[in-house]
């Protein structure tokens, strides 16, 4: 594992789908010292909880639409502050926040304030059909977050979580349909996003059909910009 030299303070960009929790979970085990939040996962903690955020978002998300992005900014602004990460000495890692080009301010004027300003935007540019077949294939165990795909992560026992031996599940937006229509608005709402991340030097894309041919460009960029 090595160590980062210099804060790293990265976000995530890519269709749902692409692979951006993959990305994630290998930096952290190449990568000494990087937590992360995924903005996916703590929507479906306040789901699964019940909080009122959790409620609204289930009804939406059910419908194939997007949380308001003023819900979404404070959800991740008060998940930084009570990590304490809000620091310019803080290195983490966000997973599909922000979203949206009105989102991207507010979070600069979170960061911007205690010095914490993003110095990296990893976009991930995966083709849309490679996208659609992995989520015709996509199983989850609802409780931990873990993600199987039936052909290039299979569980070992079918239908069955590895660790617990729990049902697997299909999250309520992982059908054609639904889904083809976020895809449509990720199009839609990340070519704004994209020029404001790119005009500011953050922006940098790495692409590929799999994650383990994005993963090593990945590797290698903050290896080489931000590790020892």
């Amino acid at each position: 594992m090595t160590r980062v030299r210099r804060p790293l303070r990265a976000l995530f960009l890519g269709a749902p789908g692409a692979g951006k929790g993959t990305q994630v979970s290998r930096l952290l085990r190449d990568f000494k010292g990087i937590p992360a939040i995924s903005s996916g996962d703590l929507l479906r903690d306040n789901i699964q909880k019940g909080t009122k955020v959790g409620k609204e978002a289930a009804t939406i998300i059910k419908d194939g639409g997007l949380v308001p992005d003023s819900t979404m900014v404070s959800l991740i602004g008060t998940e930084l502050q009570n990590r304490g990460w809000l620091n310019s000495e803080s290195s983490w890692l966000l997973d599909g926040f922000p979203r949206t080009v009105s989102q991207a301010p507010a979070l600069d004027s979170i960061l911007n304030k205690s010095g914490a300003a993003l110095n990296l935007v990893v976009e991930l540019k995966v083709p849309e059909e490679v996208i659609l077949d992995r989520i015709e294939n996509r199983w989850v165990h609802a409780k931990s977050g873990r993600i199987y795909n039936l052909t290039f992560n299979p569980p070992k026992v079918p239908g069955k979580d590895d660790i617990t031996g729990e049902p697997l599940t299909k999250r309520p937006d992982d059908n054609p349909e639904v889904f083809k229509q976020r895809l449509d608005k990720y199009r839609e709402m990340t070519l704004p996003l994209l020029d404001y991340y790119g005009e500011k030097g953050l922006l940098h894309s790495f692409q590929g059909e799999t994650s383990d041919i994005i993963y090593p460009q990945i590797k290698k960029f903050v290896g080489t910009n931000f590790a020892e």
